[in-house]
C-alpha cells in the first residue's frame, strides 16, 4: 500500500529505543562531563574536545563548527541523508517497523522491502554467473585490472545470455512476475516477460546505506547497435536523477578530505576507490541534477567534477553552475590528459589520478577557458558567441559581487567595454533573474559566518537565561541574524521583555534551538559572575555589529562601483546608516 508516515510518533518511539549518546558515540568518541558527554568535534579537525551531547535534553551542540540539533539532525550530517533517509535508519537500528506508523491510503504500491530482497538475489545470480564465464572474468580482471576484493565489494556479475534466466531463478525463490518488473529486471516480449540484462557485465546500484535499488549493464564486446550501458529503468526504488554511484562507500573520505569528485562512469568510481582514493562518486553518465548536488553538498561544499572534454561534457557543465550557486556550493573542474578518463590515467599511474584531483579550477573560469580555445574571440561573431555561451550562466549566479567580477572578466577578455556586456546582460531572457543578496543579510567565508553564528548564539544563551541583560540586544534586529530560530526567539524576548526560560508555549515553535542554547549557557558561563556576563553580553552584542557592519559595508562598496547616479545617493546613505549605528554601539548609547 501507500502509505503516510505519522511522524512524530515514530520520532518519539525511536528515542525511547535509542540514546542519543549511544547513536553518536558510534560516530564520536564520548566520555562523561557531568550530566553531559564530550568528544572531539566530527566536523573540525580540534584537539580539545568541544563536541557536547546532552541526554537529559536530547541534544547535541558543537561548539566549534555551531552545528547542533537532535540524533536525526546528527545522523543527516554524519551520513548525508535526508531526514526521511535518517527517519528509516534509525528506525532500522532501533528494530522498528515504520508502517505501524503509517496510515493506509488509497490504491496499491509495490512492496519495497520484497524489492530489496529481490534485488539482493538477483546480484548473487549475476555474481554466480561471472565466476563461469571466461569472456566476462577476462574483462573484469585482465582489461579493468581490479582484484578479487573490488568485485566482491561492489559486487560485479554477469546477466548470462538465456531469455529468461534470471526470472526463473527468482520465480523460485518465491517472487513473481510483477515484483520482478517493479524492480526493473525484466521486459514484455511478445507475449512474455524475459530478462531485462542478457549478456552484459552487471554493476549493482546501491543507495547511500548500501542496499541495491538497480543495476548499470555494460556490453561485453564490440556491438555498435547496441548501446554500451544500460541502466535499470526508473522504479520506486531507483530514481537516477537522485541517485550518487559509490556514495555509501564514499560518504567517510568525502566527509574527511572535504571534497567530492563526480566521475561520468561506475567503473571509473571502482577503478578510482581500488587505487585508494575514495571520495570519488558518478551520476548516470552526465546528467548531473539539483538533487545530486544536494546531497553530496550535505558533506561537503567541494564538489569537483571530472567529464569527459567533449561536447556532453561542456554542457553538463554548464548545467551544474547555476545549480551550484543556487545551493550555495562551490563547483570546480578536474583537467586530466586529453583523450584519458580516471580509469585511463589509474591504470598508467595511480598517482596521477591522485595529483590530478587536486589541481582543480573554479567551474566559470576553466568553461571561459575552454571555449577561448574553441571560439574566435577576436571576431565580432566569435565575440557574440562567447557572451552568449557565458552571460545566461552569470546571469544565474546568486552573488551580485560574483557577477561584478564575472561581468569585468568577460570584458577585458574579449576587449568590450563593461557597458556593453552589462547591456546585454539585461537584454537577455532571463534579464529579471539578475538577483542581489538580501540587503541586509550577512554574508561572510565559512569561517567567518561560524564564528558570527557563535556570537549569535552566545549573545541570544545570555539574554534567554539572564533577564537582566536583555538591554544588551536593543541594537541587534532581526536581518543580523542568521537563522530562522534565532530571528524568532529575538521577537520573543524583545516582545515578552519578562519572558522566563522554561515559557513552553511561548517557546515551543523553536524548542530545540532553546535546548541548544540552555546547553551551550551551562558549558561557558554558569558560573560566572553577573557583572562579568553583563561585560560579555556588551562584547558580544558590540563585535556582532561590528562583523555586521563590515559585511554591510563591504556588499554596498561592491553596489557602489557599478552604481549610475540615481542609485548612488540611497547607497551612501546606508552607508552612512551604518556607521551611526556602529557609533551607537560602541558609545553605549
Amino acid at each position: 500500500m501507500a502509505y503516510n508516515i505519522s511522524t512524530m510518533d515514530a520520532m518519539d518511539e525511536i528515542r525511547t529505543r535509542l540514546s542519543i549518546e549511544d547513536v553518536i558515540s558510534e560516530y564520536v568518541q564520548l566520555k562523561r562531563s557531568g550530566r553531559n558527554w564530550r568528544g572531539l568535534s566530527p566536523f573540525t579537525n580540534e584537539k580539545t574536545p568541544s563536541f557536547m551531547v546532552s541526554p537529559e535534553k536530547q541534544i547535541w551542540h558543537d561548539f566549534s563548527s555551531g552545528k547542533g540539533g537532535n540524533m536525526f539532525s546528527f545522523v543527516m550530517e554524519m551520513e548525508g541523508l535526508d531526514f526521511k533517509g535518517a527517519l528509516e535508519l534509525l528506525a532500522r537500528k532501533a528494530g522498528i517497523d515504520l508502517e505501524q506508523f503509517r496510515q493506509p491510503d488509497r490504491g496499491f504500491g509495490p512492496n519495497k522491502a520484497r524489492l530489496h530482497e529481490l534485488l539482493e538475489w538477483s546480484a548473487k545470480f549475476y555474481q554466480h554467473h561471472l565466476t563461469k564465464y571466461r569472456p566476462a572474468l577476462d574483462y573484469v580482471f585482465q582489461e579493468r585490472k581490479f582484484t578479487r576484493e573490488t568485485v566482491l565489494t561492489w559486487k560485479i556479475g554477469y546477466a548470462p545470455r538465456g531469455g529468461n534466466e534470471l526470472t526463473a531463478f527468482l520465480k523460485s525463490k518465491g517472487f513473481n512476475d510483477a515484483e520482478i518488473k517493479q524492480a526493473g529486471l525484466s521486459t514484455q516480449r511478445y507475449r512474455d516477460s524475459a530478462d531485462m540484462f542478457r549478456d552484459r557485465l552487471m554493476i549493482p546500484l546501491q543507495d547511500s546505506f548500501g542496499a541495491i535499488i538497480g543495476f548499470t549493464a555494460r556490453i561485453l564486446g564490440d556491438n555498435p547497435n547496441a548501446p554500451k550501458y544500460i541502466n535499470t529503468p526508473q522504479t520506486v526504488l531507483y530514481d537516477k536523477s537522485r541517485h550518487v554511484y559509490g556514495l555509501h562507500l564514499a560518504k567517510e573520505a568525502i566527509r574527511k578530505n572535504n571534497f567530492a569528485v563526480f566521475t561520468e562512469g561506475n567503473l571509473d568510481v571502482i577503478a578510482s576507490h581500488q587505487a585508494g582514493v575514495h571520495q570519488v562518486v558518478a551520476v548516470a553518465g552526465t546528467a548531473m541534477t539539483e538533487q545530486h548536488l544536494k546531497i553530496t553538498s550535505r558533506l561537503t561544499g567541494d564538489i569537483r567534477l571530472c567529464f569527459d572534454n567533449d561536447k556532453a561534457g561542456l554542457a553538463a557543465t554548464e548545467r551544474a553552475i547555476p545549480i551550484a550557486s543556487k545551493i550555495g556550493i562551490s563547483l570546480s573542474i578536474i583537467d586530466i590528459p586529453q583523450g584519458k578518463d580516471p580509469d585511463e590515467l589509474i591504470r598508467q599511474n595511480p598517482e596521477l589520478w591522485q595529483t590530478a584531483i587536486t589541481k582543480h579550477s573554479y567551474a566559470l573560469d576553466w568553461l571561459m577557458k575552454r571555449y577561448q580555445q574553441l571560439i574566435d574571440i577576436q571576431s565580432a561573431p566569435g565575440k557574440r558567441q562567447y557572451t552568449d555561451v557565458l552571460l545566461p550562466l552569470v546571469r544565474r549566479l546568486q552573488d551580485s559581487v560574483e557577477q561584478d567580477h564575472y561581468l569585468n572578466l568577460i570584458a577585458s577578455t574579449i576587449g568590450i567595454s563593461h557597458e556593453a556586456i552589462v547591456t546585454k546582460l539585461h537584454a537577455g531572457p532571463d534579464s529579471k533573474v539578475l538577483r542581489k543578496p538580501i540587503r541586509n543579510q550577512p554574508v561572510l567565508p565559512s569561517a567567518e559566518l561560524v564564528e558570527y553564528g557563535k556570537l549569535q548564539d552566545h549573545l541570544l544563551a545570555l539574554a534567554l537565561k539572564v533577564p537582566s541583560l536583555r538591554d544588551q540586544i536593543k541594537f541587534i534586529t532581526a536581518d543580523m541574524l542568521l537563522s530562522d530560530e534565532a530571528k524568532k526567539l529575538l521577537e520573543i524576548i524583545k516582545t515578552n521583555p519578562d519572558l522566563k526560560e522554561d515559557d513552553a508555549n511561548r517557546l515551543k515553535s523553536i524548542t530545540e534551538y532553546v535546548k541548544i542554547l540552555e546547553l551551550e549557557y551551562e558549558e561557558l558561563y554558569q558560573d560566572v559572575e553577573l557583572p562579568e556576563l553583563g561585560y560579555e553580553a556588551t562584547r558580544l552584542q558590540t563585535r556582532l555589529v561590528e562583523v555586521y557592519v563590515k559585511t554591510q559595508k563591504q556588499k554596498l562598496a561592491a553596489q557602489l562601483d557599478t552604481a549610475n547616479e540615481a542609485q548612488t545617493a540611497p547607497l551612501l546613505k546606508q552607508v552612512k546608516q551604518l556607521d551611526l549605528l556602529l557609533n551607537q554601539v560602541t558609545e553605549g548609547v
